[in-house]
């Protein structure tokens, strides 16, 4: 079947390019953790990637490789399901999805910036986690974050409400909205949670919900894969480049 020329907007929500965007980013950091984590290569893990393990563990996927290869998989599925509007011009769509990706994560950063003075008010410091790593363990892990939490609180959960609150015959509005919030509230308490999280304080709590809401907006309109983008670069800005 003949590739069909779609418009950039429609294009990077397609899973193909989403999946061919993702691919380096993916192999970057299964690839980081092995060679850096030698041999304890969990203590390079994102949370959101160890609580995947974690569930995959119960339908006995202990071995490390199948979060990944799972993503890949369904990836595949997804593009070979709408091969019918699979676009062309991969090249300028990438580039689009690398751009946008900064643009998105830029927004970000002035939106924490401006929450700052308020914060210092109260005495609080935004802080990033494994500042005195070195940077390549530091980038390793941020891109671990970007990907895994994109696909654990946007893909399985913000989609796996809105679809439960429309099964449950709920309005299309008040679904995206419930799931879009409860979401980014999970996102925002996940940082917190386990002997390894941040104690908890309610002005960074709201801050990260914010975050949270602002990446469902991009998975929502821009596709998962600007979303996983623009959280790496955010991750990458902030813990690194203006740390």
């Amino acid at each position: 079947m003949p590739l069909r020329r779609v418009g950039y907007f429609t294009a990077t929500r397609h899973p193909w390019p989403c999946l061919l965007f993702l691919m380096p980013l993916l192999a970057a950091y299964e690839g980081g953790v092995l060679w850096l984590g030698g041999t304890q290569p969990e203590a390079l893990r994102n949370g959101a990637d160890t609580w995947l393990h974690w569930g995959l563990e119960v339908f006995g996927l202990s071995q490390l490789y199948w979060p990944p290869v799972l993503i890949v998989l369904i990836f595949l599925f997804w593009s070979w399901l709408r091969s019918w509007d699979r676009p062309k011009d991969l090249f300028n769509v990438f580039w689009g999805m690398g751009f946008e990706s900064l643009f998105y994560a830029g927004g970000l950063v002035i939106l924490s910036r401006s929450l700052r003075p308020v914060l210092d008010n109260f005495g609080i410091v935004l802080a990033t986690p494994h500042k005195n790593d070195p940077t390549l363990a530091n980038l390793i892990t941020f891109v671990g974050a970007g990907i895994y939490e994109e696909v654990l609180f946007r893909l399985i959960l913000y989609t796996g409400i809105v679809f439960f609150l429309l099964w449950m015959d709920t309005s299309r509005l008040i679904a995206l909205l419930g799931a879009a919030l409860g979401a980014a509230c999970l996102f925002s308490g996940a940082h917190h949670a386990g002997p390894h999280g941040e104690t908890f304080d309610w002005y960074v709590f709201l801050f990260r919900t914010v975050a949270g809401l602002y990446f469902t907006l991009i998975y929502h309109y821009r596709g998962f894969g600007i979303a996983v983008g623009a959280h790496v670069c955010y991750d990458v800005l902030v813990g690194i480049i203006l740390e």
